[in-house]
């Protein structure tokens, strides 16, 4: 199955300068539980925020700019298509984990969303969640992960 999983202030922002704009550790123990064990598609720019592979987890880094060193768990490709031919290899899910246009390049093959609700509004932010994002997609469930952070989760619309 293929899951967005995002992270998102009230007007959608989900990054600012290149960075994550805001810090909760019970939403990166969320992301860490929900996703150990299984592959994370990402953008380059996301990559560089991470500094090393996320432990237990194959790392799939769509670049076609970018040489990055080998490392262990860590998969580099150059197009969409190729993540997608992965997809029948993999043990487990394909979490998609941005940035932007790696959201927008995944957004007709993600089958389920999971959005943690940041109840901030980030000034100047400059990277949002593809606008429409949730439009084919019905909420099944809503947690709270904390006082403050709610994760919504979305399953497409059969069509």
């Amino acid at each position: 199955m293929i899951i967005g999983i995002v992270a998102v202030d009230r007007n959608g922002a989900i990054g600012k300068g290149g960075q994550l704009p805001w810090h909760y550790s019970a939403d990166m123990k969320f992301f860490k539980e929900t996703t150990t064990g299984h592959a994370c598609v990402m953008g380059y720019k996301t990559w560089l925020t991470l500094k090393k592979p996320l432990p237990n987890r194959l790392n799939i880094v769509l670049t076609r700019q970018a040489e990055i060193e080998p490392q262990d768990s860590l998969l580099v490709v150059r197009d969409l298509e190729s993540v997608l031919a992965l997809i029948k290899t993999l043990k487990g899910d394909l979490f998609v984990i941005g940035g932007e246009q790696v959201y927008r390049s995944f957004l007709p093959f993600i089958e389920k969303w999971m959005v943690t609700e940041v109840p901030v509004t980030v000034e100047d932010a400059d990277a949002f969640a593809p606008s429409g994002y949730l439009d084919d997609f019905q909420l099944e469930e809503s947690r709270n992960i904390d006082d403050h952070l709610a994760v919504s989760f979305y399953k497409r619309a059969e069509r």
